[in-house]
């Protein structure tokens, strides 16, 4: 074994709780960072959530105003990010805190209001139009606009997950789309990094069981591609091998019995360990996918990852051979000692994972025309798709995309 160890950056929330009903707790952690809250959820997930009540009457007990300033429709756009900034134009950010209840979808816009609300465009916010507000989003995301970077710190932000996937609670970025111009690209920065996570697994409980499924495989996809990418780091495999095991585990357990508060708890902890994982290590091919089928066909994120990963698992099965086979010993102590076998194991094990999950297992069950798979290939890059074990090539990509049609 080498003792060798390369250079390396670790970003993740300074204070995370974790545990069933903790979520009482949130009045303590904004009081660490400021004295008036701007909520900012989704509709079920806090509007019509008892949660809602449980948090506004902590803040309003420990003196704390709160009020909802944003609410997330379906995956944040850059005209919901502008909305959200123009609503907040007039406000004194002194002393504001963020708080975001959702899944990764709330909790991803959120962090881009908070993130820009405090990086304005020349002016401030409250002398823009929408449409040069929409221009401002544009302008700092990767690959579409002017690559304008986030300079000074954002409004706090506590993140509250709703759901055991996306780990946004963890990760230094968001992700938003503009349906109009046909592209879903990432807002990012260290400094974007939740000022604090609250995750009480007793919040999934609302969460039906395609939610539950198409979450929870989001998470193993993470958890699996930050763990063989070509950007992979020690910490975070570290972390993997914790976490994989009881979300392989808990995942098919929770579909069958979604009381299952062991279960339920072991997939919000695998949730958050890969978001750290993610953001200080990388992705891969599933999720460079994703992100294109989620502009062309609205398929919703963790649902795209669930289709992709069984594919993806089979393209790098040579080049991450090794790898494969440490996740299957991570799970299973009596797998076999040969790397082959044991990574054909892991393959074997996730594929059906996928298969109980229920979700789509072929892109034309989630409207993808066959004459739109060369577009699919050509616009599944970015980031992910460069950390990928295996350099795929468009025609390659196509190729292995018309496979699963």
């Amino acid at each position: 074994m080498s003792v060798e160890i390369q250079s390396y950056e670790l970003a993740l929330p300074p204070i995370v709780r974790f545990g069933s009903g903790r979520l009482v707790e949130i009045a303590e952690l904004v009081a660490m960072v400021g004295r008036r809250v701007w909520l900012i959820g989704g509709r079920r997930s806090l509007l019509a959530s008892a949660s809602r009540e449980t948090i506004e009457s902590s803040l309003a007990s420990a003196g704390i105003d709160s009020r909802i300033v944003a609410v997330s429709e379906g995956e944040p756009t850059v005209a919901q990010v502008a909305a959200g900034l123009a609503g907040l134009a007039d406000e004194d950010q002194a002393a504001a805190v963020i708080v975001a209840v959702g899944g990764g979808s709330a909790i991803d816009l959120a962090k881009a209001v908070a993130a820009l609300a405090t990086n304005p465009p020349p002016g401030g916010l409250g002398r823009q139009r929408p449409a040069d507000l929409e221009q401002h989003v544009v302008d700092h995301l990767e690959g579409v606009g002017r690559g304008l970077p986030i300079r000074h710190a954002p409004i706090p932000l506590v993140a509250v997950p709703t759901t055991a996937g996306t780990g946004a609670e963890a990760t230094r970025n968001a992700v938003i789309s503009c349906p109009e111009r046909g592209f879903k690209k990432s807002l990012r920065s260290p400094l974007m990094v939740p000022r604090a996570a609250l995750i009480d697994p007793d919040l999934t409980l609302g969460c039906d069981p395609s939610t539950t499924a198409a979450a929870g495989l989001d998470c193993i996809t993470q958890l699996v591609e930050s763990f063989i990418c070509r950007f992979k780091k020690p910490l975070p495999r570290a972390l993997v091998l914790e976490a994989l095991p009881r979300a392989v585990h808990a995942l098919p357990r929770l579909l069958h019995d979604p009381g299952d508060a062991a279960a339920r708890s072991a997939l919000s902890h695998a949730a958050f360990v890969s978001g750290v994982a993610l953001t200080n290590s990388g992705l891969g091919m599933a999720h460079g996918v994703a992100a294109a089928l989620g502009i062309e066909c609205g398929t919703a994120h963790g649902v795209a990852c669930a289709l992709m990963l069984p594919l993806a698992l089979r393209v790098n099965a040579s080049a991450a051979e090794a790898d494969f086979a440490v996740l299957e010993r991570s799970i299973d102590p009596l797998a076999p000692s040969d790397d082959a076998a044991a990574a054909r194991s892991f393959v074997g094990r996730v594929e059906a994972i996928c298969s109980a999950a229920g979700t789509p297992r072929r892109l034309s069950e989630v409207g993808l025309k066959r004459a739109r798979i060369g577009w699919l290939a050509e616009n599944s890059g970015g980031a992910s798709m460069r950390g990928n074990p295996v350099e795929l090539g468009v025609e390659q990509l196509q190729g292995l995309l018309a496979e699963i049609y």
